[in-house]
């Protein structure tokens, strides 16, 4: 494999679609996913130095968001249902997305491997920040079920509720404030936003 391969690489995100299962109006690939993840964990960051005393680096974390899922250039986008089916299918499908992480950073030099691999590897090395990263990471997805709705399409109707809870459920201050404040404007027509 050649070592300068790993940006090539990283542009396919564009590639690989989200939410293959459902019927989409518009479909939606990791790539743009993936930006939105990095701007609403960041913003997650934000509110929780601003508003709860806390001493994040939003940077930090919007950089590791936007890579958080870089395996599914390999894997591929699994379908929620499927994916969390049951904890062997959790626990080998964690095995392959690390396997996944390490194929992408086999794709870069020795010396930016080391810069990378804290990335790339998140998840799994920073346990408490990365949950800034996963409550994005649902806000994004539940900004995509109400995106839907408002095209008229009762697809992902389970899946928002389903979002819902889960967000409620991680007990996070921080996407409480982003679902109170900043949800409802994705509701809106642009002429209502502006």
């Amino acid at each position: 494999m050649d070592k300068g391969n790993f940006f090539a690489m990283l542009s396919r995100m564009k590639y690989i679609n989200r939410w293959g299962l459902m019927n989409n109006t518009r479909t939606e690939n990791i790539s743009e996913h993936s930006l939105q993840t990095a701007i609403i964990a960041h913003a997650l960051c934000v509110i929780h130095n601003k508003r709860f005393g806390g001493n994040t680096d939003p940077e930090r974390i919007a950089v590791a968001a936007m890579f958080h899922d870089v395996s599914e250039i390999i894997t591929g986008d699994m379908p929620t249902p499927v994916k969390y089916y049951n904890p062997a299918i959790i626990d080998a499908y964690k095995k392959v997305e690390e396997i996944a992480v390490e194929k992408m950073l086999s794709m870069l030099p020795d010396d930016l491997r080391e810069e990378y691999s804290p990335i790339l590897n998140f998840e799994r090395e920073n346990k408490e920040l990365y949950r800034f990263i996963k409550a994005a990471d649902k806000i994004s997805a539940l900004i995509k079920c109400t995106e839907e709705q408002m095209m008229g399409s009762r697809e992902f109707d389970k899946a928002k509720k389903t979002l819902e809870s889960d967000i409620k459920n991680m007990k996070m201050p921080e996407a409480d404030v982003f679902l109170k404040e900043f949800l409802p404007a994705f509701s809106l027509t642009l002429d209502e936003q502006g």
